[in-house]
């Protein structure tokens, strides 16, 4: 699956321009993300897409010297199991 890597989101689509799958991070505070949303198409469900995209969003973040945070059920239990990595 190719990924969009924008600056507060990372998402996939497929060739008519629909959304397959998507996780966003604003910047709430100067160095400070929050993951607050994590989609995923039915189609790709129980595939591990929510993980990979997860984990794409924390090394994104983290790349750029940003901490991270999760409002979203998904990812905070995702950064609870990894142990926030």
């Amino acid at each position: 699956m190719d990924y969009i890597k924008l600056p507060h989101s990372i998402k996939s689509k497929d060739e008519n321009g629909r959304i397959l799958a998507e996780i966003t991070f604003p910047e709430e505070k100067p160095g400070e993300y929050n993951i607050d949303h994590t989609y995923v198409c039915d189609d790709l469900r129980g595939q591990g897409v929510a993980d990979e995209l997860v984990k794409m969003a924390v090394e994104q973040i983290r790349g750029q010297g940003g901490k991270v945070r999760a409002t979203c059920s998904y990812a905070s239990d995702w950064l609870r199991k990894n142990g926030g990595k």
